[in-house]
C-alpha cells in the first residue's frame, strides 16, 4: 500500500512563493506519474500539475520529481488569494505481485493566500 505524504502548506502573504512536497513510501511500488490537485471550499477539485498530463494549470505553477526518493514538487510563484485551496498530491504505481497500476491520494495540505 503506497502512502503519500504532503507537506509545505501553510499561510503565505500575496505575492509569495511556496514549496509543496510529496513523498511516497509504503514498500515495494514503481511510481509512474505524479500529481497535485487541489480543492477550493465550494468549489471543484482541480488538476494543477502533473507528470503525465499536460492539461494542467500552466505558469506559475512548477511540478518535479526526485525519482531516486519517490517525492514530488510543487513550486507555487506569486500567489493570489485565489490559491488558497487544500492541495493535493496523487500518484500512479504499479504495484507488486501483478504490476497492476493503482492511483493514491495525499490526506492534503492546506494553503492559504492573504490579501
Amino acid at each position: 500500500q503506497v502512502q503519500l505524504m504532503e507537506s509545505g502548506g501553510g499561510l503565505v502573504q500575496a505575492g509569495g512563493s511556496l514549496r509543496l512536497s510529496c513523498a511516497a513510501s509504503g514498500g515495494a511500488f514503481y511510481i509512474t506519474a505524479m500529481g497535485w490537485y487541489r480543492q477550493a471550499l465550494g468549489k471543484q477539485r482541480e488538476l494543477v500539475a502533473s507528470t503525465k498530463y499536460e492539461d494542467s494549470l500552466k505558469g506559475r505553477f512548477t511540478i518535479s520529481r526526485d525519482n531516486a526518493n519517490n517525492t514530488a514538487y510543487l513550486q507555487i510563484s506569486s500567489l493570489r488569494p485565489e490559491d488558497t485551496a487544500v492541495y493535493y498530491c496523487t500518484a500512479e504505481a504499479r504495484v507488486p505481485p501483478f504490476m497492476t497500476i493503482e492511483h493514491y491520494w495525499g490526506q492534503g495540505t492546506q494553503v492559504t493566500v492573504s490579501s
